[in-house]
């Protein structure tokens, strides 16, 4: 396997795709700041972050509002 092949899938096998799929209109002001905190903007909106456990723990608080898309 070439080396930039190698980089390449080492990277994205330490990454998750974070889904915005539901408002937080009437959420509380602390789950719009963790929403927000991911870098999520608009509904469905879909962004690549490193998998950590205290990424994956910042998802987890707000189940009902994000997704983990594989």
């Amino acid at each position: 396997m070439p080396r930039k092949a190698k980089r390449e899938a080492s990277q994205a096998a330490g990454k998750i795709k974070i889904q915005y799929y539901r408002s937080f209109i009437a959420a509380p002001r602390t789950q719009k700041e963790m929403v927000r905190s991911l870098g999520l903007t608009k509904l469905n909106q879909i962004v690549e972050r490193t998998d950590s456990p205290s990424m994956r723990g910042a998802v987890a608080k707000v189940p009902h509002l994000l997704r983990i898309v594989e």
